[in-house]
């Protein structure tokens, strides 16, 4: 099935000790580049966020953001007051006013502020870490849903546009004969618009005959419209492939754009080089469809 690189995913899941949400941002990208931002706490996962997301995607350049809030009444909860340091606090304030003669009372609300008075124990790390291991699983699988769906539209594009090359392909096929005999007939009202003096007994019918079958090869086509079709009917089966296909597709372009080519250099009728200028809008429009897929 044909995925799309462009997709996005976001999931956030309660818990008791706090909120998760992962968002996954993913667009086109030549390689899988995967740029993970978390809070620290979570900073030892990052090789298996990596591995999760390599074994699901093969290409495309992903922002992965986790955002964690603890629970407020577990903060709350978890609060607790150095009591050595608060009484040595106590003690210097004391014999500080007592060496200056102030005997004010001590503010309450900046002895607060002093760093590590009050602690917060951290939280069990092990919960948190499985549980934003199983919201990633769970984004990467709406962002693979995404990818799809965008997939479908890509897909139908991409059928359109392959039946419209081997449409055209079918098409040259039945003008070359066509084009042969009408080269052959105006090469010999050439001949009879030669002047009368000419001396007409000179003329080798033989080598005429050779003069036509020369550049009757020369403006031969049917190797070209061959592997044309062969493409089509090549392109035609990868999209149903269920694997990543954007690199075999980017193959087989380069091998529509050389044929097409090779067919426009060797057009001397005015239908087939205005076959093969819409073949090469039909491979363009293949390209840039191609460019998105994974």
């Amino acid at each position: 099935m044909i995925k799309s690189m462009t997709a996005f995913a976001a999931v956030e899941d309660n818990y008791p000790f706090g909120r998760l949400t992962w968002e996954i941002r993913s667009v086109n990208h030549r390689f899988l580049d995967a740029n993970i931002r978390m809070p620290e706490d979570f900073r030892v996962l990052e090789a298996e966020i990596r591995g999760r997301i390599s074994s699901q995607l093969s290409r495309g350049k992903l922002d992965a953001t986790l955002r964690f809030t603890p629970a407020p009444g577990l903060v709350g909860a978890q609060l607790s007051l150095h009591k050595e340091l608060a009484e040595s606090l106590l003690r210097v304030h004391g014999e500080l006013s007592e060496m200056v003669g102030d005997s004010k009372p001590i503010n309450v609300s900046q002895l607060l502020r002093w760093p590590g008075l009050i602690e917060q124990p951290p939280p069990d790390p092990k919960p948190m870490r499985e549980a934003a291991l199983e919201l990633l699983d769970r984004a990467l699988t709406e962002l693979i849903a995404a990818r799809e769906r965008e997939g479908q539209a890509i897909h139908n594009a991409l059928s359109e546009r392959i039946n419209g090359i081997a449409k055209w392909v079918g098409e040259i096929r039945t003008w070359m004969p066509e084009i042969r005999e009408g080269l052959r007939t105006k090469m010999n009202e050439r001949l009879k618009d030669l002047p009368e003096t000419l001396d007409q007994t000179r003329l080798d019918q033989g080598r005429l005959e050779q003069e036509v079958a020369m550049l009757a090869q020369k403006i031969d086509v049917d190797e070209e419209l061959d592997r044309l079709e062969a493409h089509t009917t090549e392109g035609l089966r990868v999209l149903e492939l269920n694997e990543p296909v954007g690199r075999r597709f980017d193959f087989l372009l380069q091998e529509f754009h050389r044929e097409s080519n090779t067919l426009s250099s060797k057009s001397v009728d005015l239908r087939t080089s205005q076959a093969a200028v819409e073949l090469k809008v039909l491979i363009e429009q293949l390209r840039e469809q191609i460019q998105n897929v994974e």
